[in-house]
């Protein structure tokens, strides 16, 4: 494994596969390290980075990278927003992702960020990565992944950006994933998202294993403009269905349920709008590469068997290891204990109380 680091956990064996992984305290080399052995995927790196306020990835990326690393052999890096007084992590800090320098060696970034205000140094690095022409895959919020602060030499990736930079208009998340943040198309907390098969796209490889109406979640249907730009292959749609149950607080789904529906009526469903889509990418002076979007995968929406295999299909595309797709899908079994809590906004004091370690990420026992 190229990712050094600064002390080793002993392994742990789940079935067949064994895999070692290291949380390190303090410094640059605060991240979580999940090593994959035998699968498809050995000698692969990927670099998972997690860092928004609202829907969990810091609760999502580690079970994804322990899926990708315990089922498939891939070494997964997973970075966090950290406060660099505590060392804690803190979906609020807007500034501080330690690690970003690890995507230089990686195959494959996953990015699930929120309006980031990351240095100029680490924007270069995002920006090399890039350049070279990398697979790459957003999540949910990564539309609008990136808000750098006035001045930056990188304002050019924020979702707001229409300067003289005609082909960033809309930041990374329109000249990368292939769209920015529009808005909240489906009602948020009140409007799940049943996801459709799009038109022509059963046959994709990201889509093996996954058959029409599977894919669920409880974050609702984000909007983009049609038609996406480019080479851009909408693959699912986003079904807005009415909910069932009551709205619910503290249920960590608001009340709705993979059951709900019938779907909603009139303009939200006329015409659906992508949930998930392939296409390439290629940024000024940059080689062409592959890029996958999707707007379903709040932490919670993981508890759902065909948004994981949507996901870590898409590692396998991204890679051009399609051929390696079983045609029933990929195994995305859950690694160890998973309880995703409800995606909502929380105050800085909270997360001071909270003490999220990254500790809480060492272990895959079930029974933790």
């Amino acid at each position: 494994m190229r990712y050094l680091s600064t002390s080793w956990n002993h392994g742990y064996a789940l079935g067949l596969v064994a895999f070692f992984f290291v949380a390190v305290a303090s410094g640059d080399e605060q991240r979580i390290d999940y090593k994959g052995n035998d699968g498809p995927g050995h000698g692969k790196q990927i670099v998972l980075i997690s860092g928004d306020e609202e829907y969990r990835s810091e609760e999502a990326l580690p079970q994804l990278g322990k899926i990708l690393a315990t089922h498939h052999g891939f070494d997964c890096r997973v970075l966090f927003a950290i406060d660099p007084k505590t060392g804690l992590i803190d979906p609020n800090n807007r500034q501080n992702i330690p690690g970003i320098s690890s995507i230089k060696d990686a195959d494959l970034v996953i990015v699930f960020l929120r309006r980031r205000e990351l240095p100029d140094e680490d924007m270069k690095v995002i920006d090399n990565y890039l350049q070279s022409g990398k697979p790459i895959i957003g999540i949910r919020t990564a539309t609008h992944a990136f808000a750098p602060a006035p001045g930056s030499e990188w304002i050019h990736y924020g979702d707001t950006y229409h300067g003289d930079k005609k082909q960033w208009d809309g930041g990374f998340g329109r000249m990368v994933l292939g769209e920015t943040w529009i808005n909240h198309h489906g009602q948020h907390k009140h409007e799940s998202t049943r996801g459709i098969i799009a038109p022509g796209a059963a046959n994709h490889p990201i889509l093996r294993g996954i058959h029409d109406g599977e894919i669920w979640g409880a974050s609702d249907v984000y909007a983009v403009r049609l038609p996406l730009p480019g080479d851009s292959r909408p693959l699912v749609l986003g079904q807005v269905t009415t909910r069932k149950g009551k709205y619910d607080e503290a249920d960590r789904y608001y009340g709705m349920r993979p059951n709900d529906g019938p779907p909603v009526s009139g303009a939200k469903n006329d015409p659906m709008m992508p949930i998930a889509w392939a296409k390439s990418y290629e940024i000024p002076s940059g080689k062409r590469g592959r890029s996958f979007c999707s707007t379903i995968g709040a932490s919670v929406d993981l508890t759902n068997e065909a948004v994981r295999r949507l996901l870590v299909n898409a590692v396998y595309w991204g890679l051009q290891m399609e051929g390696k797709i079983p045609q029933n899908g990929t195994n995305v079994g859950i690694v160890g204990r998973y309880e995703p809590t409800k995606f909502e906004f929380r105050a800085d004091d909270f997360w001071k109380k909270r003490r999220m370690s990254l500790d809480e990420y060492r272990t895959t026992d079930a029974s933790k």
